[in-house]
């Protein structure tokens, strides 16, 4: 068994080197080939740039549509939390927060507008939660604790010095380092 082994390395690195085992179906690199670029027949049913949105379709049940798109959250109590974590292409904006009530769902962290437009530097964010009508009771404040979060490209960060995220009662702030 020891003599087989270094006969069995020699003979591998001898067989190796050879060009007959390089370009031969033996070699594992060679399994998949190279690649290649080949046209793309484009798809006569796609819109011709998909960069310009579809119109929106005027029917019955349009106005519910647009109706549907409209947010209704209000602010919550308090912002205990607020995490800039880096991605690949951008960051995520992750803040926590305590609402008054127990019903609340839907949270997002909203802007005036729906662009990530900072003003002088400082791009504000509000964090809002949808509460239900139903009478609630307070809970325990890890009960009362929601997450939301919003991803920022590197172009947005670029001119982003201040996020804040403000709440009925408080304001988190992070500047850039």
């Amino acid at each position: 068994m020891p003599k087989i082994l270094p006969a069995l390395l020699v003979a591998t690195l001898t067989l190796s080197a050879c060009g007959a085992v390089r370009d031969s179906r033996v070699n594992p690199f060679n399994w998949f080939g190279g690649s290649r670029s080949e046209p793309v027949q484009p798809d006569p049913r796609a819109a011709t740039n998909p960069l310009i949105p579809e119109t929106t379709r005027a029917g019955l049940f349009s106005n519910l549509r647009e109706q549907s798109q409209v947010y209704v959250g209000t602010p919550i109590d308090q912002v205990t939390d607020l995490v800039i974590e880096r991605v690949p292409g951008g960051a995520i904006v992750r803040a926590t927060g305590i609402v008054d009530e127990d019903r609340a769902y839907d949270v997002r962290l909203t802007t005036e507008s729906d662009e990530n437009v900072p003003v002088d530097g400082v791009l504000t964010y509000q964090m809002r939660a949808v509460h239900t009508d139903r009478p609630t009771r307070t809970l325990s404040q890890r009960v009362r604790t929601v997450t939301a979060a919003r991803r920022l490209t590197d172009q947005e960060l670029a001119e982003i010095r201040v996020i804040r995220v403000e709440g009925r009662r408080n304001a988190q702030t992070t500047t850039r380092r």
